[in-house]
């Protein structure tokens, strides 16, 4: 019955569903500040690894390949789409990446990136988290927007496991905000809430992709293809050179493995 009434419901609803899940396991893995004062290096780079790998899997099976196929659908050339959507998207991120003032967990303060600020190490943090979450989000929109084309490869059970996917990788991010901020003297509680708003971005963002999608059908392939660049720009740009920052690199490679099989083992089966 659940499943008929999420069924039933719109695709721009559907998406606000699915990021505030996503939104909730980053809550949930911030609210690990409750239990543990610090994180060992070992197990933070397994989870960026892992991270990294879901969304590698999830930029394929979830958005390129459908963008390519509803290309063919309407007769052009199906490279295109997928290419120039794809470009766009690692351009977008690389342009927030620049402009966004932003500090990645472990960092010295004269690491941060961005625009120069006077912004606490705090805030800097969380909008490193943030950053991640805005293709992630986009991502997850622009699938449940999908369904609305009729694309034989865009399934609700494959949107949903993408947002699944996504969810699990949000869940040590989460941690990696909270977990840091509370080692550095922060209250439990405080920490707590600056690592579940690192998450805020993904159901707005995820209203936004499937409200365009839904509106501007023609746009789709170029939508999909840019929320797999956006992604992958975040995994090469950083969630790949953080976690092989130490000399024991196995566990963040393990952990890029374990995640890319768990996303396409998710996508596959399920979509």
């Amino acid at each position: 019955m659940s499943v008929q009434w999420f069924s039933g419901l719109g695709h721009v609803t559907q998406a606000l569903l699915a990021t505030l899940f996503t939104w909730f396991l980053t809550a949930l893995g911030a609210g690990l500040v409750f239990f543990f004062r610090t994180i060992e290096r070992k197990v933070l780079d397994g989870m960026l690894g892992f991270a990294a790998g879901v969304m590698i899997a999830a930029s394929f099976w979830s958005l390129l390949a459908p963008a390519i196929e509803l290309a063919e659908q309407t007769g052009g050339l199906p490279w295109v789409p997928a290419t120039v959507g794809f470009l766009a998207g690692g351009g977008f991120l690389y342009l927030v990446d620049k402009l966004l003032p932003h500090l990645h967990p472990g960092f010295p303060d004269e690491k941060a990136e961005g625009v120069k600020t006077s912004w606490q190490r705090s805030t800097l943090l969380v909008l490193a988290i943030t950053l991640h979450n805005i293709p992630e989000g986009l991502a997850v929109g622009v699938a449940f927007g999908a369904l609305a084309a009729h694309i034989p490869s865009a399934t609700l059970a494959g949107a949903v496991a993408l947002a699944m996917g996504i969810g699990l990788q949000n869940f040590p991010e989460g941690a990696a905000v909270s977990v840091p901020l509370r080692r550095e003297g922060m209250s439990v509680f405080r920490s707590f809430l600056y690592g579940q708003a690192s998450g805020l971005v993904e159901p707005l963002a995820g209203v936004l992709g499937a409200a365009a999608v839904v509106w501007m059908r023609p746009i789709l392939p170029y939508a999909l293809a840019f929320a797999a660049g956006a992604m992958i720009f975040v995994v090469v740009e950083e969630l790949i050179p953080e976690s092989q920052l130490h000399t024991d690199t196995d566990v963040a490679t393990v952990g890029a493995m374990v995640g890319f099989a768990v996303m396409m083992t998710l996508d596959v089966a399920l979509g």
